[in-house]
Parts: structure tokens; sequence; C-alpha cells
């Protein structure tokens, strides 16, 4: 899993994604075009973090399209740090 840290983040973008409610939806859009799309968890701890581990809490398969997300938001961050 891929991971981007709010703090390499533009401070625009870092509030947004950390402003997210459990389930809450959030677009990713360019050009007028939907690139994809995350939902909010809530506040869990990161896995090597000392508040413990977050991989507890992740069960089961990835949902399908989990793969092709992260590559979206991968393109993104990039697309962030490009302009930024």
């Amino acid at each position: 899993m891929k991971q981007i840290d709010l703090d390499d983040l533009p401070p625009r973008v870092a509030q947004i994604l950390a402003g997210l409610a459990a389930g809450e939806p959030l677009l990713l859009v360019q050009n007028g075009l939907v690139m994809g799309r995350l939902a909010g968890v809530g506040a869990e701890p990161v896995a090597g973090s000392d508040s413990g581990p977050a991989e507890e809490a992740v069960t089961g398969p990835p949902p399908p399209g989990e793969a092709r997300a992260a590559e979206i938001f991968e393109h993104f961050r990039s697309l962030m740090e490009d302009d930024f």
C-alpha cells in the first residue's frame, strides 16, 4: 500500500483530506472528468506509529478497483508536486 504524508502536500489539499469524515466521499477531478474517488475512514493510527498498528483494522481482500484508485491518487500527488 502506498502512503502519502499530508505534510508533503500543499496546505489546502492536506486540509481537505484531513477534514474528511468517515465515509465522506471525495472526488478527484481533472479537466472536468472524475479521475478517482476516495472516502474518509476517520482518524486511525498508522502502522508503525506509537498509536498502535492500523493493519488490524483492515480485514479481507482489498475492494476491486483499489489498485486503480491508488494509481490515480499517485498521479494526483505527482501533479501537485510538479505544480507546487
